[in-house]
């Protein structure tokens, strides 16, 4: 450009387009200076600006210090900036440990910051993942959903995240007032944004704690023909369960799993002894959780311990399952993790059966567990599903 026959080579200043925003004048210094040095320190809240110019003046080797330096800074203030950087200068690997940071984080260490950070599409993925970790149960991803809406909605409200519900819960029923009666929120001009969102939820474990099914009808988020296809769906499932002797799972069907499975999970602030269940109806297998001595042990109570609702004597039932275990650093970083994989359980009445034995030096607490769990067998599609319904059929 200087020694061509351009019209930059007669000029004394040269005026360059930075057509990206993200770019500024201290960021091309540190870009250029690169050139000059084999080391450049960066500052975590300069790196996007950095990678962009990096990506303009298309020095690789400073493109993958960025990326490797957002990764090693990756937590609440950061991840939705780098995902979304990540995105927009093609950094896969970045993207993916922000995804997977926000799968781990999301539900254990929940925060208003991030709730309005957090965009539709990038929430329709941590919804809609099997990996989402989730503490409790389904139950709590519609809570954090709906806190979710309200702070996308009013981004305003400078709260404590435990007043947030309370105020999500009296801005919707406000709402609420204002439609018709048989028009839910989701179903409003306001709310349709976030119905891809919402259609993630995985209902069938909602509706099958007595509570959590008043909430969730009282609320009127939720359109009523979802709920309905969902009792529908689930009262089918109880029946095969009680009448067509469905023990449950034959197989591991990973895409079953991975689409349908109950989430739920557990912090254990500190060591001990812990036993617990889940909240819900769970087609008469009332699973007992024991964390005890580095071991955490499955037990299908039958007859041995008191139970609320009813269960199943049938002589044997299968779960299929998963289980995971991870520890993580005050910011959000995961410092351990082991999973137990996909597996089918076979327990006979009031069995219990050991799933993880702990190595002492995974045990850094507090300790997060969470479950994938089916409880039935998926539903066999007959001949006659695929027909189309005619007199002759």
């Amino acid at each position: 450009m200087f020694s061509g026959s351009w019209r930059e080579s007669s000029m004394d200043i040269i005026e360059l387009e930075i057509p990206d925003q993200n770019i500024d004048i201290e960021a091309l210094q540190v870009a250029f200076g690169s050139l000059y040095r084999d080391d450049v320190l960066i500052k975590p809240s300069r790196v996007v600006a950095l990678l962009a110019a990096a990506c303009m003046l298309q020095l690789d080797g400073l493109i993958q210090q960025c990326g490797e330096t957002m990764k090693e800074t990756i937590n609440v203030k950061t991840v939705c900036g780098y995902y979304n950087s990540a995105g927009t200068y093609g950094l896969d690997s970045v993207k993916k440990k922000c995804l997977e940071w926000l799968l781990n984080n999301l539900m254990t260490h929940q925060s208003v910051e991030l709730f309005k950070e957090l965009s539709i599409n990038l929430m329709k993925q941590l919804i809609s993942s099997s990996n989402l970790f989730v503490m409790q149960v389904e139950m709590d991803v519609y809570t954090a959903l709906k806190k979710w809406m309200f702070l996308q909605l009013v981004p305003s409200w400078n709260g404590p995240l435990k007043q947030l519900l309370a105020e999500a819960d009296a801005w919707f029923s406000k709402r609420r007032k204002d439609f018709e009666d048989d028009i839910a929120f989701l179903e409003s001009e306001q709310g349709r944004a976030f119905l891809t969102v919402f259609k993630h939820l995985r209902l069938q474990y909602i509706i099958s704690d007595l509570a959590s099914a008043s909430i969730i009808e009282r609320d009127s988020l939720v359109p009523s023909e979802w709920l309905s296809s969902v009792y529908k769906l689930q009262w089918f499932a109880m029946l095969r369960a009680e009448q067509d002797n469905d023990i449950g799972p034959q197989e591991i069907n990973k895409e079953e799993l991975e689409g349908n499975s109950m989430r739920c999970g557990r912090k254990l602030a500190k060591d001990g002894d812990y036993c617990w269940r889940w909240t819900g109806f769970n087609f008469g297998f009332d699973l007992l959780v024991t964390y005890t001595n580095r071991y955490i042990i499955f037990k299908r109570n039958t007859l041995n311990q008191p139970c609320s609702g009813s269960v199943s004597l049938q002589p044997r039932r299968n779960i299929a399952f998963r289980l995971r275990l991870a520890s993580f650093d005050s910011s959000g970083k995961l410092i351990c993790s082991r999973t137990t994989g996909y597996q089918i359980l076979t327990l006979e009445k009031d069995q219990e059966q050991v799933v993880m034995n702990l190595d002492s030096r995974l045990l850094i607490f507090p300790l997060y567990i969470c479950c994938n769990f089916l409880y039935t067998s998926p539903e066999k599609k007959t001949e006659s599903d695929g027909l189309l319904d005619n007199p002759e059929n």
